[in-house]
């Protein structure tokens, strides 16, 4: 029986061929899918939208943090540290994530120490913007209890924060920097690019709540700020302040300067004022305490200004310190204004003019001279112009120059009046003195080599001078209380009338000291100025001087400057040796 051949439905044969058909195309179609999210995620090329993708992802979870750099350190002269930068957190809220309306809010204000309505007003006020500090430097330790809620939303980044480890004592000098370590008073401003350091980036990897999970990698290295190295040694700085302030408390005075030049050098080995102020907490300071008086504050030094005007008589050549000046009766009468000396010295040398601060003697020396002479010293001596030592605010002074001088304004003008030094300058001109008319440029920064000189004054004329200035801290001069015993010293005191009201004040006085130590070599010139003095004391002798002879003798000390009995016992065996060598020497 033969088989009956069957012949296949043409229905049936068409549903296979279209399911067929069906899985061929979905199986196409994941295929394009999958090759498409491969060429998009996996395979680099812009014409693909790789860099776009990733571009997008990258927003969403890499971001760049900034690595702060610290500011550079401030040392005096032996390395002591007057400004370091220590690191602190600043905390911060995205008010997106935290807003005012958090319930947490009151926690987060109890522990930042803010009251509860002002953090929210703050948060309020932030509303739109995705970054508000809520406080700023806070020890780390601190600042890791309050980040161990975990709110979500604040957060915290490492900053900077000075620190002054000298205090008040070197504020003036040092100054203080805003709480975005900008330089704003002193060595931090007048240094503040030399400072400030460059800060670096780091790409991290961010989860959604802003947490790091990952460094991506060093964008930029940070460059921390470049260190300064003061002239300024903090040991004297120290004594100078603590003798200034002394003196200006015992004496009820308004306000005081002390500055003290290294001779040789010119450098500034200490300089201070009173009042100060913390530079750690200047929440309560005043604004007249920020002042670096010794810089900025103009003065008339009154009788400090009778050396300078006697080296420039002796210049001349017709002068001598033994010429005699003759200030009988006492009094000068010049152009309806009287000169009145203490008490008639009758007939006196010029060295006399000197020790006993003779008003008469030095007018009549100041009229016997062309009145441009004693200008012309006293700007070879740096007054009347900057110092250069890149200090904020300092003041240049006045030096008058008129075409015609009345004889009152060339007396006035021989001893201090009628024109304007600051302290600093005032012991510019009194190093250069000291250093046997060697003028030195005045430094606040520390010199490793010697600098050179100009000189501005014969070295004979100068030696004369200091001679001079030793007989005012004799004990028939005006300043024997700046005597040092084991440094014998010259100087000039200076009392001067203050200005009040457009004239010179009857019972407002300034004293002033002037001086160098030891006289035989001058190592140091210290300048020391007490304004209005409450106490009934006033004379420069007995305010100013003083401190001269506290401060001066410290810092010989501190330099290892050998007493004035060592010297000459030294010098002494040194003359004695070669005359002790036998006949077999």
């Amino acid at each position: 029986m033969s088989a009956v051949r069957r012949h296949p439905q043409p229905g049936l044969t068409i549903a296979r061929w279209r399911f067929s058909l069906a899985v061929l195309l979905l199986v196409l179609l994941a295929a394009a899918l999958l090759w498409h999210v491969a060429l998009l995620q996996v395979v680099p090329g812009e014409d693909r939208g790789f860099e776009f993708l990733q571009s997008q992802g990258n927003a969403r979870s890499v971001r760049e943090e900034i690595i702060p750099a610290h500011r550079g350190v401030i040392t005096d002269r032996n390395g002591e540290p007057l400004a370091v930068s220590t690191p602190v957190i600043s905390l911060w809220a995205n008010p997106a994530e935290f807003s005012a309306e958090s319930p947490y809010t009151g926690a987060l204000a109890k522990a930042l120490g803010l009251r509860e309505v002002d953090l929210r007003k703050k948060l309020q006020r932030y509303a739109e913007k995705e970054f508000v500090y809520l406080r700023r430097n806070l020890a780390p330790q601190d600042a890791e209890l309050i980040l161990a809620n975990g709110w979500e939303g604040v957060y915290g980044r490492t900053e900077y924060q000075r620190f002054y480890p000298a205090g008040e004592v070197a504020a003036h000098v040092v100054g203080f920097t805003d709480i975005d370590e900008l330089g704003r008073e002193g060595v931090e401003l007048a240094f503040d690019q030399w400072l400030v350091g460059q800060p670096g980036s780091k790409r991290v990897l961010k989860d959604r709540k802003g947490r790091i999970i990952k460094d991506d990698g060093l964008v930029r290295a940070p460059v921390s700020g470049r260190d300064v190295q003061l002239s300024i040694d903090l040991r004297m700085q120290y004594l100078a302040y603590k003798e200034l302030k002394q003196a200006v408390t015992e004496h009820r005075a308004r306000s005081g300067s002390l500055v003290m030049l290294d001779t040789r050098s010119g450098e500034i080995l200490a300089m201070v004022n009173q009042p100060s102020y913390n530079p750690n907490n200047r929440s309560d300071v005043k604004l007249a305490a920020l002042r670096n008086r010794a810089v900025t504050d103009q003065i008339e030094p009154g009788s400090t200004m009778k050396p300078l005007t006697i080296m420039a008589a002796l210049e001349t050549g017709r002068y001598h310190p033994h010429t005699i000046i003759d200030t009988n009766p006492g009094w000068i009468h010049l152009d309806r204004k009287t000169l009145v000396d203490p008490i008639n010295y009758g007939v006196i040398d010029l060295t006399r003019v000197i020790t006993k601060s003779s008003q008469v003697g030095i007018s009549k020396v100041a009229l016997d001279l062309p009145h441009e002479q004693i200008r012309e010293m006293f700007l070879r001596l740096g007054l009347g112009q900057g110092t250069a030592i890149g200090f904020p605010g300092e003041s240049v002074g006045l030096l008058p120059n008129r075409q015609r001088w009345s004889r009152i304004e060339r007396a006035n003008f021989a001893f201090g009046y009628g024109m304007s030094v600051t302290p600093l300058q005032l012991a510019q001109a009194y190093a250069v003195v000291a250093n046997r008319g060697i003028k030195k440029s005045v430094s606040l920064v520390h010199q490793s080599e010697q600098p050179a000189g100009q000189r501005v004054v014969d070295s004979k004329v100068a030696s004369q001078v200091i001679d001079m200035l030793k007989t005012v801290l004799q004990a028939d001069g005006t300043a024997k209380r700046a005597q040092i015993e084991a440094y014998p010293a010259a100087g000039k005191t200076g009392t001067v009338h203050r200005v009040s009201n457009g004239s010179y004040a009857a019972d407002s006085y300034r004293a002033v000291f002037a001086g160098m130590a030891p006289a035989s070599d001058p190592r140091v010139a210290v300048v020391v100025v007490i304004e209005e003095p409450g106490s009934g004391k006033y004379f420069g002798g007995d305010v100013a001087a003083p401190v001269f002879a506290k401060v001066a003798e410290g810092a010989l000390r501190l330099m290892h400057v050998p007493p004035a009995a060592t010297a000459e016992k030294a010098a002494l065996a040194k003359a004695v040796k070669p005359a002790q060598r036998g006949p077999l020497s």
